[in-house]
């Protein structure tokens, strides 16, 4: 791994065309070769890119009951899917090597019975490295999503740096914060459809806590591409913007260093210097980790009951 040279990072902020992967697929390929014209090295892109994210939907349920036009609408999501690896993957690794472009991308994972959150990693000459699940589906995502578990955490050495992945609220679990932290995450690659001022806050102080570059990729995605049959609790009308976008870029020091673009499609991109210092590179939080280990022992011999899990019902 050779980071000692500033490298160019952006964020693709783009919208799927739901239930249609073969459509997204050339804006996909449309906005690689673009990012791979104006040099740049790394390209995240959203939560939910290729599969989609259906904002709005309910898929006709309610407690102890379904509608029929709910089971349709799931179907036609489950049709919708990415088997990984497959297809889309390969055309992926393609573009990766061809363009010499890193890519981290969001997809709805289709495999045996369940769809997963998940998102891809994709280096020149390696192709798909690794997958990350979203480990707790989001509210009702949990209707149609699985969850993901600890067999898909990976942190991935390459040429521009040490990359990890968290997919939208994963960023306020912060055991999770620790473990990338602890691993020495450098680039945090934040796939998301928040397009909250709160999310803005989170993602500064994400890469100000851990000392790494975070670069947030939110879909920005409209009516308009969607089909017909998709009728959003916000109204489907053509313009009606479902997902706002606001990508962004965040220096270690929590300062932001490109974005956040709002009301269009497009790259966020930034020059970025892990060499810069006040960088961590986790090691401040490889010692707090073995703190955290060292209190848990000593709270098991002398407390048992304070580190049980009680439920809230507030």
């Amino acid at each position: 791994m050779d980071s000692s040279s500033p490298v160019k990072v952006a964020a693709a902020q783009v919208g799927s065309i739901l239930f249609d992967v073969p459509s997204t697929l050339v804006k996909v390929e449309h906005i690689c070769r673009q990012a791979a014209e104006a040099s740049i090295r790394l390209l995240v892109f959203p939560e939910a890119l290729l599969g989609g994210y259906p904002k709005g939907a309910d898929f006709g349920a309610k407690v102890g009951s379904r509608s029929d036009r709910g089971r349709d609408l799931f179907r036609r999501y489950w049709n919708a899917a990415v088997v990984c690896p497959g297809p889309e993957t390969e055309q992926l690794a393609t573009w990766c090597d061809e363009l010499d472009l890193h890519i981290v991308i969001g997809i709805i994972e289709r495999d045996s019975g369940t769809l997963y959150c998940t998102t891809l990693i994709f280096v020149p000459g390696r192709g798909l490295v690794a997958k990350h699940r979203k480990l707790m589906p989001t509210g009702s995502e949990r209707l149609i999503w699985g969850f993901g578990d600890g067999s898909t955490l990976p942190l991935v050495d390459t040429a521009i740096g040490r990359l990890g992945s968290a997919i939208c609220w994963e960023h306020y679990m912060p055991m999770y914060r620790q473990y990338l932290y602890g691993r020495g995450i450098q680039i945090w690659c934040a796939s998301t459809v928040d397009e909250r001022e709160m999310w803005r806050v989170s993602m500064r102080h994400i890469a100000y806590e851990g000392r790494c570059f975070v670069i947030s990729a939110c879909q920005y995605f409209t009516c308009a591409d969607c089909p017909t049959y998709f009728e959003p609790a916000h109204g489907n009308a053509p313009d009606t913007a479902l997902i706002l976008g606001r990508s962004m870029i965040v220096t270690p020091f929590g300062e932001v260093l490109a974005g956040p673009l709002e009301g269009r499609e497009g790259l966020v991109a930034a020059n970025i210097d892990l060499t810069l210092p006040g960088t961590m590179h986790g090691r401040t939080y490889s010692v707090s980790l073995s703190i955290l280990r060292r209190s848990a022992r000593y709270l098991r011999r002398t407390r048992p009951n304070s580190l049980r899990l009680q439920p809230r019902l507030n």
